[in-house]
């Protein structure tokens, strides 16, 4: 076991999956010279080179719809927006496009796309910046959304959504990119669709997801020395 930060791990599990796969490449704003306006692609562009960590212009709606085709014709193109925010000016492609395909063409395609990024309000950023929007993405048909509260999860979630056939919303607290914790060396992947019981409790229970978890198990401390037995789930998926 060896400590690492939120970002570390984010670029441990593109790289790892890449190494497997050469159809699997990183696309979007500042993800290649910058290694990432966040540096959660730090180092990717050595290894892989500018075909495979690709640095887009600002527009949201072309990348994004060029990752659908891509993934139309047999590549797992993974597409950072800088913010999910900024994920809206390609809502059509993301909604319209990869989330439907597969149905619309009764299964003669698929597409395997993780669309990732930072979510939610962070230090000093504007209203344009924070918003938390994966309660829209949730309620598409088509979609899966992933929200990791930790290092670990984190890395074992992205590696499943890379290997994943269908299009999966990956979403990362601007605010946890420097958390810490110890990840296992050896190689593992976390299940799609499984929540996770990080404390068992027999008086109450409190759910939640992602940054948001820290205030729960927090809360479930605090009421612990009352005498509370609090079970808390994060939902992660």
């Amino acid at each position: 076991m060896k400590e690492y930060t939120f970002r570390e791990v984010i670029a441990q599990a593109m790289s790892e999956e890449m190494r497997k796969d050469e159809s699997i490449y990183l696309m979007g704003e500042e993800v290649a010279e910058y290694n990432g306006a966040y540096k959660a692609s730090k180092g990717m562009l050595d290894e892989f080179g500018p075909k495979r960590v690709i640095d887009t212009p600002i527009a949201e709606l072309g990348f994004t719809g060029i990752a659908v085709g891509s993934a139309m014709n047999g590549n797992r193109p993974i597409v950072e927006y800088m913010t999910f925010n900024f994920s809206l000016v390609g809502i059509d492609q993301i909604i319209n496009n990869a989330a439907k395909i597969r149905q619309m063409s009764g299964g003669q395609w698929n597409c395997p796309i993780v669309f990732r990024g930072p979510t939610a309000s962070a230090g000093q950023l504007g209203a344009t910046h924070s918003q938390a929007l994966e309660s829209w993405y949730a309620n598409i048909p088509g979609l899966k959304v992933i929200v990791p509260s930790n290092p670990y999860d984190a890395k074992g979630l992205l590696k499943s959504a890379i290997q994943d056939n269908d299009p999966v919303i990956f979403m990362e607290s601007e605010q946890m990119y420097g958390d810490k914790m110890e990840i296992p060396e050896e190689e593992y992947y976390l299940p799609i669709g499984k929540a996770d019981i990080k404390k068992e409790g027999k008086d109450v229970t409190l759910v939640s997801f992602g940054k948001i978890m820290k205030l729960a198990m927090q809360a479930a401390e605090d009421l612990e020395k009352e005498g509370i037995s609090v079970e808390v789930i994060d939902l992660r998926t």
